[in-house]
């Protein structure tokens, strides 16, 4: 997919979505930055794995959520590859599900600073080191476009988390549209319900059978399916798309 000796940043990417990216990255010839924030066991042991293979990983840590999560790994990563940077993507995020009562400030804080907010900072300071035929993946979810669950006050949403996503969604086509002269694309992943930790909700028949009624494909995503859709966004293939959300979601909501 023409990633070879490219130089890739990951955040997230210690396990679901974003260590399955790292892997795929890697199998493709890209040098990895394998960004964590708290799970630096399962970070090493994915570098490990990416190595054991003859590819190149490095284990880079910085906590989003914080004020200065995003200023720390940009200049963590400087450090780690030098002057340019070939490919942001933006996977790491937190999800809460809830009834609408039982949301907190301190719930919907922690939602936006890492979600949005770190995202946000951490693409204004990596763009120094990005140039042309550099790309952005922002991982968003089917949340954004679709009400996700059973609507109703006393049923547990992720109406939270799915408006960071849409605001994630918002993001990518103005940096598409701002970036885009510098020859720099920007495009958005959004998966439908895959097999994360984030997910376990599909861990009980009810919720499995939720998640599977409103596919068309009658099988639950892995994360391995995202990850093979974002190597491609991510690579030279891809090279006339910008400002789009590739839906990965198994014909969810058809």
């Amino acid at each position: 997919m023409t990633l070879e000796n490219k130089w890739a940043l990951i955040t997230g990417a210690s396990r679901g979505i974003g260590r399955a990216t790292a892997l795929a990255f890697a199998r493709e010839g890209a040098h990895v930055l394998v960004h964590y924030g708290r799970s630096a066991k399962e970070a090493e042991t994915a570098v490990s794995e990416i190595r054991s293979k003859g590819g190149q990983a490095e284990a880079i840590q910085a906590d989003l959520s914080t004020p200065d999560g995003a200023a720390l790994l940009a200049s963590r990563t400087r450090s780690a590859i030098g002057d340019h940077l070939d490919v942001l993507v933006a996977n790491a995020g937190v999800s809460k599900a809830s009834r609408i009562a039982g949301y907190t400030v301190e719930d919907f804080d922690n939602l936006y600073a890492t979600n949005v907010r770190g995202t946000f900072f951490l693409v204004q300071q990596l763009l120094p080191i990005m140039s042309e035929g550099s790309n952005i993946v922002v991982v968003s979810s089917i949340g954004a476009r679709f009400v996700v669950g059973v609507p109703g006050l006393e049923n547990p949403s992720i109406l939270a988390y799915a408006s960071t996503k849409g605001a994630l969604e918002t993001l990518v086509r103005n940096w598409a549209a701002i970036l885009g002269p510098q020859g720099i694309r920007v495009n958005a992943v959004a998966p439908g319900v895959i097999e994360t930790d984030m997910s376990n909700f599909t861990k009980t028949d009810a919720g499995r059978e939720v998640a599977l009624g409103m596919q068309a494909l009658k099988r639950l995503g892995k994360p391995e399916d995202v990850a093979d859709v974002v190597a491609f966004i991510a690579s030279d293939n891809a090279r006339w798309i910008t400002g789009a959300s590739i839906p990965v979601d198994g014909g969810s909501k058809l």
